[in-house]
């Protein structure tokens, strides 16, 4: 189980990574518009990541 935990660690980091990579520009515009979000706004939007992620694992297992 932790060989399976370290092997998604390493795919967040690698998809983490990718924008900074390509176009890092872009990356700082969207974090400056996230730094002005309120904090529901922001719970909001974790809140639905999570749940899409979740979401997915069901569907692929």
């Amino acid at each position: 189980m932790v060989h399976e935990l370290l092997i998604a660690l390493g795919l967040v980091l690698v998809m983490e990574g990718i924008a900074p990579f390509l176009n890092p520009q872009a990356l700082r515009r969207v974090l400056i518009v996230a730094a002005q979000l309120d904090d529901a706004t922001l719970r909001f939007i974790g809140i639905t990541s999570m749940l899409a992620g979740v979401g997915l694992l069901y569907l692929v297992n």
